[in-house]
């Protein structure tokens, strides 16, 4: 069922309709700003991955400021961004299925699009469905730099499986993916460099290799919100797939820096609205967002800007709220903002944005991916 826009354009922020997915436009243009600005001395492109957002709005604003395209996870949201206009698409993620291959390589005829590979029955099952299509889809040969989730190993595997894809007239190899995702949320800055010193060195290792095999890379894509100033600085990767940093959420807030501080380079600009349902006991509040709302794979939400109430539990339909014995206790009614512990896929529960500026709603912009899972 889709969801009705719980606001509309000039409404005061506490007339918006409750629970919903909100954001601070001031914050979200500087978060914009601020990975254009930190990436442009260095050369290296940006491919946001739209996992984070799930909108070919959003994903045209990072085009617009610098960005070679977008990345997804899923069939479903390249079909969904390729259908709104954007122009460069990658699949950073193996897909498994003829139909959705079929899907896939359909959409190379309004955009230009790429795929992931870790196995050579993939390859051959990508081979088949662009040849059926008519087409020639560009295939990345992901490497496990350390993660130990999806990729070949790194060396003498990825070459031999970049090298079936170079030998067939229906594919193009396109270069390498090395994500390395349970960096991203290492808290120390020495851990993050560590294990992102081990995926560079992965992969600077495999493109010297491939060279000596007369393979050049076009890509060699990873990081994220939590390291890309470290792959970007490498001399090996060309391409940061940083998603979160556009929103932020409460898990990154606790990644430090060099001097034990929260990190800052970004601010929080995406956040629920939800409104006071009950007050009836002393020290408690309870709020109508719960776990159809918010996402808590990640801890559960903050208070934004009331350290002296903490969100404790989350039930279906249902946020219980600890309040201080020294705090005045939210009065029924009263609207708060919460700042998701994990913002994709609390994203994922919402049909709308409500972006809001200056205390009133500035625009609407639909959740075009929504459940795009397959």
């Amino acid at each position: 069922m889709l969801q009705s826009p719980p606001a509309i354009p000039g409404m005061r922020e506490d007339e918006i309709d409750t629970p919903a997915l909100v954001i601070d436009l001031d914050a979200f243009e500087f978060n914009l700003d601020t990975m254009a600005r930190l990436l442009a001395p260095t050369g290296v492109k940006l491919r946001a991955h739209a996992k984070t957002h799930k909108s070919p709005v959003i994903a045209k604003l990072q085009i617009a400021r610098g960005a070679v395209g977008n990345c997804v996870q899923k069939v479903a949201e390249a079909e969904v961004l390729a259908w709104g206009g954007i122009p460069d698409i990658l699949v950073s993620n193996e897909i498994v299925g003829a139909a959705k291959l079929a899907r896939l390589c359909a959409l190379a005829r309004i955009a230009k699009v790429a795929v992931c590979a870790d196995a050579a029955e993939q390859v051959a099952a990508v081979e088949t469905a662009a040849a059926d299509a008519g087409i020639r889809m560009t295939v990345l040969v992901e490497i496990d730099v350390g993660a130990g989730r999806c990729g070949v190993q790194p060396g003498p595997e990825a070459v031999a499986l970049a090298t079936r894809i170079a030998g067939s007239k229906h594919l193009i190899f396109g270069g390498l993916q090395a994500y390395h995702g349970s960096a991203q949320h290492k808290r120390t800055p020495e851990e993050r460099r560590t294990l992102i010193g081990g995926a560079v060195a992965a992969s600077r290792r495999t493109i010297e290799q491939l060279r000596q095999q007369g393979l050049d890379c076009a890509i060699v894509g990873g990081a994220g919100t939590g390291t890309f100033e470290i792959e970007s600085q490498s001399g090996v990767y060309n391409e940061m797939q940083a998603g979160s940093y556009v929103f932020m959420d409460a898990d990154y807030a606790r990644n430090l820096d060099a001097a034990g501080a929260p990190v800052s380079t970004f601010r929080h600009a995406l956040f629920v609205l939800a409104s006071v349902m009950s007050a009836s006991k002393p020290g408690v509040a309870v709020l109508d967002a719960g776990l159809k709302s918010l996402a808590v794979d990640s801890g559960m939400p903050t208070v934004w800007q009331r350290s002296d109430i903490q969100y404790v539990g989350a039930s279906d339909e249902h946020g219980k709220l600890a309040v201080g014995s020294e705090t005045a206790a939210p009065r029924l009614g009263e609207k708060l903002r919460l700042v998701p512990g994990h913002c994709d896929p609390t994203v994922d529960k919402f049909d709308w944005y409500v972006g809001v500026r200056g205390g009133r709603v500035e625009c609407l912009w639909p959740v075009a991916a929504r459940g795009g899972v397959n």
